[in-house]
């Protein structure tokens, strides 16, 4: 901007950003945000702030913020802004002993939803170890606080695996207004233990999404792979079978990133194509969509692949990602009709 100060980086600073532009590939190139989307972005963030909220937006740094809250999508965390747990890959703080839940919480996300022109809410939680239910009952109050006061809007819930308590998954799901619950598996299986916490495992994580769609058979459920943890291609295509053994719907793929020095360094960054050609593999074995790509996320553009998994005739683009869906149509899709997405639009 006109009349700002760039701030002087001196020579170990100069060669240390030299350094860190030659390790990514050319194709890692993200765009400034325009004028319209940073205003968006400006007052996503100030509702946020206002209402006393956390975002896995911000605390995971993710690079597709301002493409994301420019366009009616936005990732709320709830239940505090620290995980009892320390996968390696992850940027969200780590707390032994969190704080109480704030009692307010449902109130003052319903407020911010509310206050902004969104499409499709995602929230996503910390695991709370701490806690007998792992914070399900609080979940479902934020879950339903929002929906009372927005009943067009599509709900997705990131979940965190519940410890493995399926009493509290129950809980959860029967009764939900949700249209998406999600749960990642974050890696293959070989790597579990060098990638996530040792209270984290494939076969647990499996077992949610497994439960939450004989549950809830017309909620939509959906998990995430990040490649460049040390799997092999090989591996990506096994674990997409075990994964849609637990018939989960939707898949996304995606380059990880190193939060930090302290973190997972990145073993290799696949080029576009590979993401192309596993999109067209998840196809193949039933999934109903997919959006794979170096700079996917799990929440990135989340109601849009929803939409177009509702709607195969949808025509929007998700830029920087190979989204394809399937002509599956489900039978028994709850809220989840076209026309209820159309309201959203």
């Amino acid at each position: 901007m006109a009349g700002q100060r760039l701030p002087v980086l001196d020579d170990s600073e100069k060669i240390a950003n030299k350094a860190r532009k030659k390790r990514l590939p050319s194709w890692f190139n993200i765009k400034l945000p325009n004028a319209k989307q940073q205003a968006q972005f400006n007052e996503t963030k100030a509702s946020v702030k206002d209402n006393k909220l956390h975002t896995v937006c911000e605390e995971a740094k993710c690079p597709n913020i301002h493409d994301c809250w420019s366009s009616g999508d936005a990732t709320f965390m709830i239940a505090g802004k620290q995980c009892t747990r320390g996968c390696k890959f992850c940027a969200v703080g780590t707390i032994s002993k969190p704080p109480p839940l704030d009692d307010d919480e449902p109130i003052n996300l319903a407020d911010a939803v509310e206050s902004m022109n969104l499409r499709h809410a995602v929230i996503t939680v910390v695991n709370r170890d701490d806690l007998s239910d792992s914070g399900a009952n609080h979940y479902k109050k934020c879950i339903d606080e929002v929906h009372k006061r927005q009943p067009n809007l599509t709900l997705e819930l990131l979940c965190s695996d519940l410890a493995g308590d399926l009493e509290a998954l129950k809980l959860l799901l029967e009764s939900s207004p949700l249209s998406v619950f999600a749960h990642n598996v974050e890696c293959v299986p070989r790597l579990d233990k060098r990638v996530r916490d040792p209270r984290a495992s494939f076969e647990q994580s499996i077992l949610i999404l497994k439960e939450a769609k004989k549950i809830r058979p017309d909620i939509i459920t959906k998990t995430s792979l990040m490649v460049g943890l040390g799997e092999t291609d090989k591996e990506i295509i096994e674990t997409m079978d075990l994964i849609r053994k637990a018939n989960v719907d939707l898949i996304t793929i995606g380059q990880y990133l190193a939060p930090s020095k302290k973190h997972l360094k990145v073993d290799r960054f696949p080029e576009p194509q590979l993401y192309d050609e596993w999109a067209e593999i998840a196809i193949e074995k039933g999934f109903s969509g997919v959006a794979s790509g170096p700079f996917v996320r799990s929440s990135f553009k989340a109601g849009l692949l929803l939409r177009k998994t509702l709607d195969p005739n949808n025509n929007e683009t998700l830029p920087g990602a190979y989204v394809k869906v399937s002509n599956q149509i489900f039978e028994n899709r709850h809220h989840l009709s076209p026309t209820a997405c159309e309201a959203n639009q």
